[in-house]
């Protein structure tokens, strides 16, 4: 997948010709596996150059620290895992939250189980919440709002008469996206610690809270 830099984040310079979008495509992908070799706290730009196989000076072409490079994987696990979910509903059609809300999820546990680094820095450092980690997206909207601003699109018009957000303006699914992103990343990340694979039980728990929240039930007075 060619790289998809953000167009205001913290990148020093877009890569334009093609021998420079694979030498970006390069450092990000050793990022990646280095981040699952040595973790977050072990990772350093000059290792990131040498396992990509450029010049310490080309990493610092692109990305201005280690946090833009990061924020820059990141982004382009977000673009991924948005194109995959398109291509999902596109094929699938779902007819109602529940089944959005199961391909959503699916397609996360996919990345999680089988893209590298995926489970260090998904769309943002996981686990971590100071303000470096949690704004690698986005300089004002936190990791999570920054993704429900993407999502938000694919489950509008779904939800039921008396979830939160349906029939009211965008702002109000905005929040209810942002609710249940919160809700799932929480429960995730415990199903991935339970299990490394991700533990099914706790998965389809997810699931089942997600279509409640977003499906009205847990509304209801």
């Amino acid at each position: 997948m060619q790289a998809s830099l953000p167009a205001d984040g913290p990148v020093r310079r877009r890569p334009v010709q093609q021998r420079s979008q694979e030498r970006v495509e390069r450092i990000l992908d050793a990022c990646a596996v280095l981040l699952d070799e040595v973790g977050h706290g072990g990772l350093t730009t000059k290792a990131i150059a040498l396992r990509a196989g450029v010049p310490i000076g080309t990493l610092y072409q692109f990305f201005p620290n280690l946090q833009g490079l990061l924020g820059a994987l990141a982004h382009r696990n977000l673009e991924q895992y948005i194109d995959r979910l398109a291509r999902r509903t596109e094929a699938e059609r779902p007819a109602h939250i529940g089944a959005l809300v199961d391909l959503a999820v699916e397609e996360y546990v996919a990345m999680r189980r089988a893209l590298p680094g995926f489970g260090v820095v998904d769309f943002g450092l996981v686990g971590r919440d100071d303000s470096g980690s949690i704004h690698l997206l986005d300089a004002v909207l936190d990791n999570n709002a920054a993704v429900a601003e993407r999502l938000w699109v694919f489950g509008a018009d779904l939800l039921a008469p008396g979830a939160p957000g349906a029939g009211q303006d965008r702002s109000a699914v905005r929040t209810a996206m942002r609710v249940a992103l919160e809700c799932a990343d929480a429960v995730l990340r415990l199903a991935f610690r339970t299990d490394p694979q991700g533990d099914p039980a706790l998965i389809a728990e997810c699931k089942r809270l997600l279509r409640g929240y977003l499906g009205g039930e847990a509304r209801r007075e």
